[in-house]
């Protein structure tokens, strides 16, 4: 039974790579190796930024057994601020920035607060945070486009990093992916915990070495690593070593597996929500500043259907609806695979209709998947 269980978490858990390299080969044949070609990869990553964004922020709200429905409208609203900042007052990049991701912290205290201090549904709350935000959107814009981006914007947007930084960045992204995962695989030996041979283990760190330096290669034939990339990885590992090595993270998934017996155990559960929803209005609001750089301006429609992604992204990923599961490596894993699916729609040129009928498809099976996973579990 103990091995069962075991085989089912571990199909869970390497679901979403299997997925995509399965949509990968597809659509790598479907297009005649267009899809797999150095170019399309590297805007793939590229355009995958703003949804992988996104998407480590929502899977602490599911995790913590909550929703954000307001999340397209934070993203064209601080989009929106940064551009206004930026164009029409002509402040330096810099400073919109921080003005911008500091208006995306209070949107998220705003909501936190609401479903945390005044015991709002979060479906209720960001409903009408979709509503309010979009309007005031429409309001300091008067509905017009904002723009050209320039200076520092075009590079975080569209910049690229020179073939030498590429390599030292996939240097250290294997020195550190080594060490933490046997640092894993050590804390796991050491609690008698589950843990593959060594054996296993070196041949799964030898695949991600070889995996880094293909993705690196890739990059460095093409224009390099994508600026935008850089930031992402740098935001993920972040986020993972808070999700995984701290007492905060630990909070968060004790809350979406069992609110009542986390606040009966002494957690603070209205605090952490609170914070919780201000981390996701922050990577939010950094959203909204990748996507406003891509375009190279701001318009009333920006960011409009991206919570719907986003939740999909996290879903795809792993991460449970019910709370308590999820991780923000997998939701990154969920946002590559729906902008794969875009991407490779595209060079198709399959109707807009067709990709949403089948993102909607993939979402519906990925949470089938969840479920049937549990009752087998169970």
């Amino acid at each position: 039974m103990l091995k069962k269980k075991k085989i089912n978490l571990n199909l869970r858990s390497y679901m979403m790579i299997i997925a995509l390299i399965v949509i990968w080969v597809f659509f790598a044949i479907l297009t005649e190796g267009s899809f797999l070609s150095a170019r399309n990869i590297s805007n793939l990553f590229r355009q995958s930024v703003f949804l992988s964004v996104l998407a480590m922020g929502m899977v602490f709200v599911i995790i913590l057994g909550q929703i954000d429905l307001s999340v397209g409208s934070i993203v064209g609203l601080t989009g929106g601020i940064v551009a206004i900042l930026h164009v029409w007052f002509g402040m330096d990049p810099l400073i919109s920035i921080l003005i911008t991701l500091g208006i995306g912290l209070l949107i998220g205290l705003w909501n936190g607060y609401w479903v945390a201090y005044r015991g709002v549904p979060a479906f209720v709350v960001t409903l009408g945070g979709m509503l309010i935000f979009r309007g005031i959107l429409l309001g300091i814009t008067k509905g017009t486009t904002i723009g050209p981006m320039r200076g520092f914007f075009e590079f975080l947007g569209k910049g690229y990093l020179s073939n030498i930084i590429g390599i030292i960045i996939g240097v250290i992204g294997a020195i550190f992916i080594i060490v933490a995962e046997l640092n894993s695989w050590k804390k796991k030996k050491s609690h008698g915990l589950n843990a593959p041979s060594l054996k296993v283990e070196f041949l799964k760190l030898l695949a991600y070495t070889i995996l880094i330096a293909i993705f690196i290669l890739i990059f460095n034939s093409y224009r390099g690593v994508p600026f935008p990339v850089l930031i992402t990885l740098i935001l993920l590992i972040f986020f993972t070593y808070i999700s995984q090595n701290t007492v905060f993270g630990r909070y968060i998934y004790a809350i979406g597996g069992n609110s009542q017996a986390a606040t009966l155990s002494g957690i603070d559960v209205k605090k952490i929500t609170l914070i919780v929803f201000m981390i996701n209005g922050l990577l939010a609001a950094f959203g909204g500043i990748f996507l406003t750089s891509r375009l190279n301006a701001a318009s009333v429609s920006g960011g409009e259907g991206a919570e719907l992604d986003t939740i999909a992204a996290c879903v795809i990923g792993g991460t449970s609806l019910m709370g308590g599961i999820g991780t923000v490596v997998g939701a990154v894993i969920g946002a590559i695979v729906m902008a794969s699916l875009d991407n490779g729609m595209s060079l198709m040129n399959v109707p807009v209709f067709w990709q949403s009928i089948i993102k909607g498809l993939v979402l519906i099976f990925a949470v089938w998947f969840d479920v049937a996973s549990k009752k087998k579990e169970a």
